[in-house]
């Protein structure tokens, strides 16, 4: 499975599902977002704990401009054991006792550790160790007993390069608890919110999951994944030891990306930022959060690979703890450093100790790292972070199409030109598309010389670009291929009516029953 990177506690909340695209043909890992787990499964049964510690309903609603649609007789989706998680927040109250007879157990090992010494190098050499090894600063000679060479070990001042980026980075470095409204059982907080009847708004919050975050300014502007603060009611955040009330400054949930305001914060230490789109796969870097709660820690290891994309629908977002909706992660970056839960949100910093990414998805068949993290580039992260800041609604690149995937079988079916691409089964008035003269019935088959093999694909290919980019797409239209330029436009029409809608359904708290049934007459 794939899991997302933030601690809940077991406490459930609610989220909004929206359809972005179709969904890819062949199947695809579920993403992870680092959170402790709240419960074992029973044994011999897979977890069903969601990453998010939230426990969320997919509902329908309108996308970001697009409407994709699973063309008739595509391929369907199989199950695949191999799932994307969200790097979800840390379950509270984890106990982390020492298992008795550690003494005996170290007192084992040593002996075994002072045999081995013995056998290799003999009895005068190990009791030299013993006996003149006081001096950790000083150069100490191995001789070899067989052969009689000597070896000089030199210890060195100087800090190692994970001492030295861990220096720098840490101080930067946020632990976020998420608090929530203890939910009710009675239908009338089902109308009027979680804490209706129990003493007002605040009065009954409960911790709700851990993550990690990255300080923007020095006074307290605090990036993470929208996965961490979905579902929270009030913030607490930590960095170099301080603690701060925070609260929510906005959200993106189609990206993952959310900010916090810490109140009264001042001359906090700010990450220094890279540049994510010059980065070489086998550089080394570093991962920086709280995995299972535990603040400031840290775990080296390198690029996997750049440019890995992919899509959650509302049902996989659910399922690896996220936001219910679609989320669109486009060319993350791959790392084996360890990320796990807890870690949503935290740092990628290369060597030196400049923020890469976001650490934000696993891939693993257990729900804790298994070698396979990925984090959110900077560069796309930080620009959404600003628009944020900036009082914004976060927008992005759009085509205006209508999309379904085409496959082997229902080109077969359907007569269609080519066996794979993104079917274009509607075109926004006024949009890039329009003016570029796409129509229904049109099959896109490359994007900027990129093969497009679903709707998916071409999906990811857009979020890669900035509203008013121009892009170039090959189109086979009634058999014939052929090049196109389009510019793109952007989403903040559709994000607008999102939020609208996400407005009026909750507009209902706080109602009178005569509101809501109507007045007696």
């Amino acid at each position: 499975m794939t899991d997302m990177n933030n601690t809940p506690a077991p406490l459930g909340g609610q989220g909004d599902g929206q359809p972005l695209g179709s969904q890819p043909t062949s199947p695809q890992p579920t993403p992870l977002q680092p959170t402790q787990p709240a419960a074992p499964a029973p044994q011999g049964q897979p977890s069903a704990q969601p990453y998010g510690g939230q426990a969320y309903g997919a509902q329908s609603q309108p996308g970001y401009g697009y409407t994709a649609q699973q063309a008739p007789g595509a391929a369907q989706h199989t199950y695949n054991p191999h799932q994307t998680y969200e790097a979800e927040p840390v379950v509270m109250h984890a106990q982390h006792a020492a298992p008795k007879g550690g003494g005996k157990t170290f007192l084992i090992a040593f002996a075994g550790a002072l045999v081995a010494c013995v056998l290799a190098f003999g009895i005068w050499g190990v009791t030299g160790a013993m006996s003149g090894g006081g001096n950790s600063g000083a150069a100490e000679v191995i001789t070899d007993p067989t052969t009689g060479e000597t070896t000089v070990i030199s210890p060195s001042d100087d800090p190692t390069l994970a001492e030295a980026v861990s220096a720098k980075c840490l101080p930067s470095v946020a632990a976020i608890t998420v608090y929530a409204e203890a939910s009710g059982n009675d239908v009338m907080s089902q109308y009027f919110g979680y804490g209706y009847g129990q003493g007002g708004e605040g009065s009954n919050l409960q911790a709700y999951s851990q993550g990690s975050g990255v300080v923007l300014t020095e006074d307290g502007y605090i990036i993470t994944n929208n996965h961490v603060v979905e579902g929270g009611s009030a913030f607490d955040v930590m960095v170099s030891g301080e603690t701060y009330e925070a609260e929510l400054v906005g959200a993106d949930p189609s990206s993952d990306v959310a900010v916090l305001k810490c109140k009264d914060a001042s001359g906090l230490t700010v990450m220094e930022l890279g540049d994510s789109d010059n980065l070489t796969i086998g550089e080394w870097v570093m991962s920086l959060g709280s995995p299972f709660g535990l603040e400031q820690s840290v775990a080296t290891g390198i690029v996997s690979a750049t440019s890995r994309s992919q899509i959650m629908d509302a049902s996989e977002s659910t399922q690896a703890g996220g936001t219910g909706e679609i989320t669109i992660y486009p060319n993350m970056i791959q790392t084996d450093a360890a990320i796990n839960p807890g870690n949503s949100g935290g740092a990628l910093v290369n060597d030196e100790g400049k923020l890469i990414g976001i650490n934000t998805l696993i891939t693993s068949y257990s729900g804790n790292y298994s070698g396979v993290g990925f984090a959110i580039p900077v560069n796309y992260a930080i620009n959404l972070a600003q628009q944020i800041i900036a009082g914004e609604t976060p927008t992005h690149a759009q085509l205006g199409v209508s999309l379904s995937t085409v496959s082997a079988q229902t080109a077969s079916r359907y007569g269609l030109a080519v066996d794979t691409g993104a079917y274009v089964a509607a075109v926004t008035p006024d949009s890039g598309a329009a003016a570029a003269g796409i129509v229904p019935g049109d099959i896109i088959t490359a994007f900027d010389g990129q093969t497009v093999e679903s709707a998916s694909d071409l999906m990811l290919d857009v979020r890669t670009k900035n509203p008013g980019d121009t892009v170039t797409l090959t189109v086979n239209s009634g058999g014939q291929e052929k090049d196109v330029q389009v510019t793109l436009g952007d989403d903040s029409a559709s994000q607008q009516a999102k939020q609208e809608q996400q407005s009026q359904e909750q507009s209902m708290d706080g109602y009178s029953l005569e509101d809501l049934f109507g007045r007696r007459r």
